[in-house]
Formats: C-alpha cells, sequence, structure tokens
C-alpha cells in the first residue's frame, strides 16, 4: 500500500462517528522499520480555513486503527492529541 492510497480514504473516529479528515503524513520508525502514527492535517470549519486559524494536526497512533477499507480508515481515538514536531530530530530543508 502506499501513502497516496491512505491520503485518499476518509479517517473517522469509531468513538463518535465523527469524520477527522485524510491522512497528511506518517510518522516513521526508521530503526524498526514501520509506521508508529498517521498525521491528519488540521483545519478550521469557518469558510475551508479562509477567516481563522487552522487547526492543530492529529496524531493517531497505528496501534488505535480498527480497520483499513478500500475507502476509510477506521481508527478509534478518545482524544486528540495535537502534533508538535520532536525538536530533537534533524529538520530536513
Amino acid at each position: 500500500m502506499k501513502i497516496s492510497d491512505f491520503q485518499a480514504k476518509d479517517v473517522i473516529n469509531i468513538v463518535d462517528g465523527r469524520k477527522l479528515g485524510h491522512v497528511g503524513d506518517l510518522e516513521l520508525d526508521l530503526r524498526q522499520g514501520r509506521i508508529d502514527a498517521i498525521v491528519i492535517p488540521g483545519y478550521s470549519s469557518r469558510f475551508f480555513g479562509l477567516l481563522g486559524g487552522g487547526g492543530a494536526d492529529v496524531v493517531i497512533p497505528w496501534r488505535n486503527i480498527v480497520k483499513i477499507g478500500e475507502d476509510v480508515l477506521l481508527v478509534r481515538l478518545d482524544e486528540t492529541k495535537p502534533y508538535r514536531p520532536d525538536e530533537s530530530e534533524p529538520s530536513v530543508r
């Protein structure tokens, strides 16, 4: 499966039935060769983010993915965790 396959799927939280968005990025553990989490880009509900600030990205640990379907990614997420890049990692420019 390619990252573009993930990005095309709606991410739905099975706890409250809320659509969280689409996968924007992945957190990888390069040492173990696995995906640690998916990142859903933040958004503002007011006019698609044109008025007002955008929301924080949501990080969903891989263990919270319940099912990967053809059109959706079902996740179990009791509370959202904003994305804060680890400052100890070198930035890519």
